[in-house]
């Protein structure tokens, strides 16, 4: 855990990569985008804990249609900078049998974490799944999924703000920052 000054330092070294304003012009465009293509459906969205938090509560309200909700709670950084395996937390309660399903979640990173939530979904017996990022981070590797949904591009720079850390820290900002590059 970073101490008060820790993290100032950090934010005060930061480079800003999206503002708040434009952060809020990109959930709006992409709660009309979701709304169009799902508001007959009556889904179940699943938010990935604790990254999409932010994402997932700015997001609910602008969705436009009925919907049931819940989450999952599997990451694969706990508090590292860098990936490993998949560790689940808690699965979905609402059953996912017969249901469309769309997952919410901060950044699509590597994919390898949305990748294994839709594998587990589907073979739960979901009809359809969906899923929507806030951002989508340009690597230089293939991914193993695509997000449906995409807020923001990001360039592969190690960002937090609007629900991404750093070192636990700054989840709450309404812009995006990254680290920046020495």
């Amino acid at each position: 855990m970073l101490s008060a000054k820790e993290s100032w330092d950090i934010l005060d070294q930061a480079e800003l990569i999206y503002s708040a304003e434009e952060v809020a012009s990109a959930l709006k465009r992409l709660a009309l985008e979701i709304t169009e293509a799902l508001s007959d459906t009556h889904p179940l969205v699943l938010s990935v804990m604790g990254g999409a938090v932010v994402f997932t509560g700015q997001m609910l309200p602008m969705l436009n249609f009925p919907l049931d909700f819940d989450y999952v709670h599997v990451s694969r950084y706990g508090s590292r900078t860098s990936g490993g395996e998949l560790d689940w937390k808690v699965l979905p309660r609402e059953n996912v049998n017969g249901r469309v399903v769309l997952v919410l979640d901060d950044i699509l990173d590597e994919g390898e974490t949305m990748a294994g939530i839709r594998e587990r979904v589907l073979a739960e017996g979901a009809e359809r799944f969906y899923s929507a990022v806030f951002c989508d981070k340009a690597i230089k590797k293939s991914k193993p999924i695509q997000a449906d949904f995409v807020g923001l591009s990001l360039p592969d720079r190690y960002v937090f703000g609007f629900g991404m850390d750093v070192h636990g820290a700054w989840r709450n900002l309404p812009a995006i920052y990254a680290l920046r590059e020495n």
